[in-house]
């Protein structure tokens, strides 16, 4: 009876490897056209029209860092009558109200406890320009968190990827405190493997990318076919990216188009925003898991960004608890079996999490190789975390398990790393 379980568990952890190896082999062909689409040249020589933007800045007790921000904004390498900043100070209790209007932002003020978050920030600063702003007649909406800063000509950039044709565009996303420890180390090289190993061979590939949290810019037209912004799960970037690519609509994403972003710094912020970041897929997953499903089968020229938004929210990390459970069970079977047989389990076992530890070392190494010049940070650093990455990522599991059951509210992440550009350079 112990043997036929055993077989039986082992079976099904096997398969279920196979499966998940079958499912995601294309994110290891993402890698390799990665390098090609590094190696390809785009033409710029083509004078591109000057599109007139507005930024949306959704800040929440962000005193500390909006100036920064602003600054950067306005220090943009393109003509400052084509572009304006809008900050919604979203709940705020502190000055990030005054100090970016004394920035030269234009700043709305809103104070709504029962619906919280970016998504409905968002929307009530479109309200606002939509009926006093109008004539602007702004082409693109870009969304920045109150946190992050410009390179000088990301404003250019990203109008040459607009004027290519793509209504919904993101950008790179770099880290203004890679070096602080381990943790932030972990989000900032994830986010540097998704701009350069997902995002790019999605772009060369002509296949759809995928935003990510803030540094995007929106055609002004898909805000008016929309109603405004109407995204209001945990994870709004995820569900806007979904819902457009079932719509259709191809994201493009500009290489050349930088911005840094600060990640938490202590487990227990990292732990609550990416609690909220899981629940939020799964969220995700149950709204908009039938449509992807149907775009994969029937969908017209995106069968594949719909299959690729699925494994990216398909809730994997609950076969995982199975598999782990699996094994967990396994290893107390075999101990009734003899100690040599729980031995070579065991072995085994430690094998399989040195195999997966050994894939996210080797997928942190690349991606560290490949933009060695552009993480600020020094170099002891760069590889040192590369050790500590696959254990960021492990952590992954026990937030995943938690968020299936807790319920989740949105809760702000406090700003305190206050860097200018000069600041990121003198550590590069």
């Amino acid at each position: 009876m112990v043997k036929d379980t055993l077989e039986i568990l082992s079976h099904f952890i096997f398969y279920i490897g196979l499966l998940f190896t079958l499912v995601f082999i294309y994110k290891v062909v993402y890698i390799i056209v990665a390098f090609k689409a590094r190696r390809s040249k785009y033409s710029t020589e083509k004078e591109v029209p000057l599109r007139k933007y507005a930024f949306l800045i959704p800040a929440r007790n962000e005193e500390l860092v909006i100036g920064q921000l602003i600054e950067s904004i306005k220090n943009q390498n393109y003509p400052k009558e084509m572009y304006d900043i809008f900050v919604i100070a979203d709940n705020c209790t502190d000055n990030t109200a005054q100090i970016a209007r004394e920035s030269g932002a234009i700043v709305a003020e809103r104070f709504n406890d029962k619906l919280v978050g970016k998504g409905y920030a968002l929307k009530h600063m479109l309200n606002i320009i939509e009926v006093d702003y109008s004539s602007k007649n702004y082409d693109g909406y870009f969304v920045f968190d109150a946190d992050n800063l410009l390179d000088e000509n990301y404003i250019f950039e990203m109008n040459k990827t607009f004027n290519q044709g793509y209504r919904v565009i993101t950008s790179y996303r770099n880290s203004k405190n890679y070096d602080q420890n381990w943790i932030t180390s972990g989000y900032a090289l994830w986010f540097l493997y998704e701009a350069e190993f997902l995002n790019r061979p999605r772009m060369f590939l002509k296949t759809s990318c995928a935003v990510s949290g803030t540094g995007f810019l929106v055609n002004a037209d898909v805000f008016k076919e929309n109603g405004g912004w109407v995204h209001h799960l945990l994870t709004e970037d995820i569900e806007f990216t979904v819902a457009q690519i079932i719509k259709g609509e191809k994201i493009g994403y500009c290489s050349s188009a930088v911005f840094y972003d600060e990640q938490p710094s202590t487990f227990s912020q990292s732990w609550k925003q990416r609690l909220r970041w899981a629940k939020g897929f799964y969220q995700v997953f149950m709204k908009y898991g039938k449509e992807l499903s149907y775009g994969m089968i029937r969908g017209k020229g995106n069968r594949f960004s719909c299959f690729d938004m699925m494994m990216t929210v398909l809730p994997v990390v609950i076969v995982s608890i199975l598999c782990l459970i699996g094994n967990v069970l396994i290893l107390l079977l075999v101990s009734f079996e003899g100690k040599g047989l729980f031995q070579t389990y065991l072995i085994g076992g430690t094998l399989g999490l040195l195999w997966i530890y050994g894939l996210l070392f080797a997928l942190g190494l690349i991606t560290t190789i490949m933009e060695w010049d552009k993480i600020r940070c020094p170099n002891w650093k760069k590889i040192f975390y590369l050790f500590t990455f696959p254990l960021f990522l492990f952590t992954y599991l026990p937030i995943s398990i938690v968020a299936l059951f807790k319920k989740i509210e949105w809760k702000p992440i406090p700003h305190t790393v206050v860097k200018s550009l000069d600041d990121l350079r003198q550590r590069s």
